[in-house]
């Protein structure tokens, strides 16, 4: 099985999800994991489920449900009952003409964003399953849409056709494009600063990663912190966040708050899909990739110097 995404729960539990061919067809699966370091061991999980299809993006709602990417347009909602031990579905709508690639639960938890290969944006009334609005803004598949941690009605979406949109729902004309000054590339992932609601991070086709200030988009900070596409950035919660950022160039890397790299990791043999910090534990990150491996990693303490590799695998 292709690993393609992860999440940390406040109390530590674990989501995987995953894909894998079955004949002619892709079919997908999701996994919680009590105890994050039995995983990828599905004989340890407190509770999986198998979806029609390959699961592209999952993250969790609130501290129960779990909002899935198909591969075959649908955006599912499952819900953790039992005391995680058995995971029932919510509802599955197939919204999108082609394979959704991006879901993000906006701030208060009550909808969600999605993105597609379609071009299209929709956003979703979580307790209703229904698209409360559709918008084709883009030109080009969507590749990321990140919701803002402070704001129920902003997030942002980029795309292949190369352009950033910031979107706050309660505009008549809610997409506004964010000029960076930096258009050569397409941005395929994005992070909401988690302590400043002004500022984000985009990684590219290049492996490229630039930190905006919306205030003055055009002076953004870059990094060439990748070989390859970057498939992933993720804020950690110290009181200065650490920038993880995952790639295609099968590496992981940690930056500080200059940009500065003080981490990296090449144990993944295959492209690197998901990032997770632990919520109990700021120096632990973990990763999981198409090579069925997830990796606990170690991140050095802040203010110190790039440290060798330490992390264990399953």
């Amino acid at each position: 099985a292709r690993l393609r995404c992860c999440k940390d729960l406040p109390d530590g539990a674990l989501l995987l999800g995953a894909s894998s061919l079955s004949g002619r067809c892709w079919v997908g699966s999701i996994w919680v994991f009590k105890d994050p370091s039995l995983a990828p061991n599905e004989g340890f999980c407190s509770a999986g489920v198998q979806t029609e299809a390959g699961v592209v993006d999952a993250t969790w709602v609130s501290d129960q449900g779990i909002l899935v990417a198909s591969d075959s347009g649908a955006v599912e909602l499952w819900e953790v009952v039992e005391n995680e031990s058995l995971i029932v579905n919510k509802f599955c709508k197939y919204e999108h003409d082609d394979i959704v690639t991006t879901v993000s639960v906006l701030a208060l938890d009550a909808q969600a964003v999605s993105g597609s290969k379609d071009f299209c944006v929709k956003v979703w009334d979580l307790a209703q399953g229904a698209v409360l609005n559709s918008y084709r803004a883009h030109s080009s598949q969507v590749t990321c849409v990140a919701s803002c941690p402070a704001k129920e009605t902003v997030f942002l979406s980029c795309s292949e056709d190369h352009r950033i949109l910031l979107w706050d729902t309660r505009n008549p004309k809610p997409a506004s494009r964010i000029e960076t000054g930096i258009c050569r590339n397409f941005p395929t992932s994005l992070a909401w600063h988690p302590e400043q609601n002004e500022t984000f991070v985009f990684g590219n086709d290049t492996g490229t990663i630039s930190v905006v200030d919306l205030k003055n988009p055009k002076a953004s900070v870059t990094s060439r912190t990748h070989s390859r596409s970057i498939t992933g950035l993720a804020f950690s919660k110290h009181s200065s966040p650490l920038l993880a950022s995952i790639s295609e160039d099968c590496s992981v890397a940690v930056l500080d708050e200059h940009c500065a790299e003080i981490f990296r990791d090449r144990s993944h043999w295959d492209f690197v899909r998901g990032l997770s910090w632990s919520p109990l534990d700021n120096t632990k990150l973990l990763t999981v990739g198409w090579d069925h491996q997830v990796l606990r990693h170690t991140i050095p303490a802040e203010n110190s110097t790039p440290s060798v590799p330490d992390n264990s695998q399953e």
